[in-house]
């Protein structure tokens, strides 16, 4: 874990701009700096960073956050990759608050990757030397270039032949890392044999897992790592450290079935597939991708096996959909798999399959209404009934009324009827999707503002937007009780409360607050602040709005007091009564 104390320094020692500019070139406007987003295509700037800030914001797609932010955003880095990377170019050095083992797993991971990266050497080594297996690759119309590129290797037929890259074959790392396993009588053996060899990434570029496909008939076909303490299936995606680039130029992914079909495109110029590692789609797997992309497109073959590998995919999908992300379902014709296709028909005609693939909530309904026809009453309530949970799940709020109101059409109700009828199973589901360890959310895409006229910010928008820009005034202004069961109000006491405890400056806010539910009323506040508000007037609007939350607070409790009946009324309920009407009342708030 890294302090919370040290991110408070590292952003305090660098400077967004800089930062942002290594990547996207910024321009000069007014107090800030512009630029075209680098999240979304655009064709004037609508991508701002605010040096006083020290926070970028898109007012095209809602992208926004701090430095560190950007770092994982926009490079697909991890959170400690991203801390790390800045405290390497301020002069710093990262701390960790370890717990017990910690040190220990990270140095025998580090081990593991060591014996991986020797292997992948090897088996890249041993397919120079095997004219088998190059005319292999060449039937399936790989180009040495591109097995190089993917580090593509091969395991000798032979049942130990990693003993010519580690003499000491006993050694207990080469089972934890996957690459042997323990036969009869303890007897080791490698545990690829006769393969071509696909080196697992992760998002660093080390090779942690092995994917083994077999050159003529055999079973399995794909034979891959074990879980170990480097890899697990269920995290990571073959090709994202080589598709990272390509992804962004594309504004999409493509997630297809197997190793061979990402190297296929890939041959094909269509560099931005990935694969899941023998396992369906899970929950990491999306998160991972939107953090690259706004559009994922989840290409299966269109039989029953494939469909079903959809359907789970669509399942893991529907809670990490935010509005302005965007899945799609493409089933290719004929039993094809996407290296096939690719081979037969050519980039183009792909790319034209992918442009047509069907929508995610098309995908959802028509898959709904197969088991359930809507063609009858009883049809319609169980299609209804069996709908509802998976609306639940879709916590965007946008799409989940456009679902909502699809799916009373379907049912023959109407909207309002239809979100009664389902209660609390119909409405989003409140439970916070898990996200990976040290991990930041992908950019939030805000929907833009529309219109020229803006409402009047509540009394604690206002007093949030000064307590965002000079931090340093929480301890200063009495702010007990802010929360005025608003989202602002809310954010507002829980930014109080963590002011109490540790002096944060504007982006460490943010940073510290990213991912949770009050990110949102945080951000739009900070949107809104003046940039060159100074300590005297944040404190004086702070000052005011304390007194007037005192007020409010008290005229809460005098409507509570006149709604009692006199007879029921305490004493001093009573006081409280005559005190509140010989005060002088403040003007309203304006």
């Amino acid at each position: 874990m890294i302090p919370n104390d040290f991110i408070q320094t590292l952003l305090a020692r660098v400077d967004i701009v800089d930062v942002i500019d290594r990547y996207v070139p910024l321009k000069k406007a007014g107090a800030n700096y512009a630029a075209c987003c680098p999240f979304h295509s655009e064709k004037s700037p609508s991508f701002t960073v605010s040096p006083t800030k020290q926070f970028f914001h898109c007012f095209g797609c809602g992208a926004h956050g701090t430095a560190i932010g950007f770092l994982m955003d926009y490079g697909g880095k991890p959170f400690p990759d991203a801390v790390a990377e800045l405290a390497r170019d301020a002069g710093l050095e990262v701390p960790r608050d370890e717990r017990p083992g910690e040190r220990e797993r990270r140095e025998a991971s580090a081990t593991l990757t060591e014996l991986l990266l020797a292997a992948a050497h090897f088996y890249r080594a041993q397919l120079k030397d095997s004219p088998r297996a190059i005319a292999y690759l060449k039937k399936r119309g790989l180009t040495g270039e591109i097995a190089a590129r993917f580090g593509l290797g091969y395991a000798p037929d032979a049942w130990q032949s990693l003993l010519k890259v580690f003499p000491e074959y006993e050694d207990p790392r080469l089972e934890a890392a996957g690459l042997v396993f323990a036969g009869d009588a303890d007897k080791r053996y490698d545990r690829f044999r006769d393969r071509i060899m696909f080196p697992i990434h992760d998002h660093r570029g080390h090779v942690i897992g092995f994917g083994g496909r077999v050159i003529d008939a055999g079973e399995p076909k794909y034979l891959n790592s074990p879980e170990t303490p480097v890899f697990s299936k269920g995290r990571e995606l073959y090709g994202l450290f080589h598709a990272r680039s390509a992804i962004r130029d594309a504004g999409k992914v493509v997630v297809v079935e197997g190793y061979m079909d990402v190297v296929a495109l890939a041959q094909h110029g269509i560099g931005y597939a990935v694969a899941t590692l023998g396992t369906a789609t899970t929950l990491t797997h999306v998160q991972k991708l939107f953090r690259q992309t706004d559009t994922v497109v989840y290409c299966f073959d269109g039989d029953a096996a494939g469909r079903r590998a959809a359907w789970r995919a669509l399942e893991n999908t529907l809670a990490a959909l935010a509005d302005g992300k965007n899945a799609r379902f493409l089933f290719l014709p004929d039993g094809d798999d996407p290296d096939d296709f690719v081979r037969k028909r050519g980039r183009a005609a792909f790319e034209d399959a992918l442009a047509a693939a069907t929508p995610l909530s098309e995908f959802l309904f028509d898959e709904l209404a197969a088991k359930h026809p809507p063609v009858s009453a009883e049809g319609q309530a169980a299609l209804a009934q069996a709908a509802k949970g998976y609306l639940a799940d879709v916590r965007a709020p946008i799409l989940h009324a456009v679902l909502r109101r699809r799916l009373a059409e379907l049912a023959g109700l109407a909207e309002a009827e239809l979100r009664t009828l389902l209660g609390a199973a119909g409405e989003p589901n409140a439970t916070a999707v898990p996200v990976e360890p040290e991990a930041a959310p992908a950019p939030r895409r805000a929907r833009p503002s529309g219109g020229s006229r803006r409402p009047s910010p509540s009394l604690a928008r206002r007093l949030l937007e000064a307590l965002l820009m000079q931090p340093s005034l929480a301890s200063a202004v009495d702010l007990q009780n802010a929360d005025d069961g608003t989202a602002e109000g809310k954010a507002l006491a829980a930014v109080v409360d963590t002011l109490r405890e540790h002096a944060l400056s504007t982006p460490a806010i943010i940073q510290r607050f990213a991912g949770t539910s009050h990110e949102n009323a945080i951000v739009a506040a900070l949107e809104a602040a003046e940039d060159g508000l100074t300590v005297e007037d944040a404190e004086a609007i702070l000052r005011d709005g304390s007194a007037r939350l005192v007020a409010q607070r008290g005229a809460r409790e005098i409507d509570r007091i006149l709604e009692t009946p006199l007879a029921s009324m305490s004493e001093a309920d009573k006081a409280a009564l005559r005190r509140w009407r010989t005060t002088p009342k403040p003007p309203p708030a304006g």
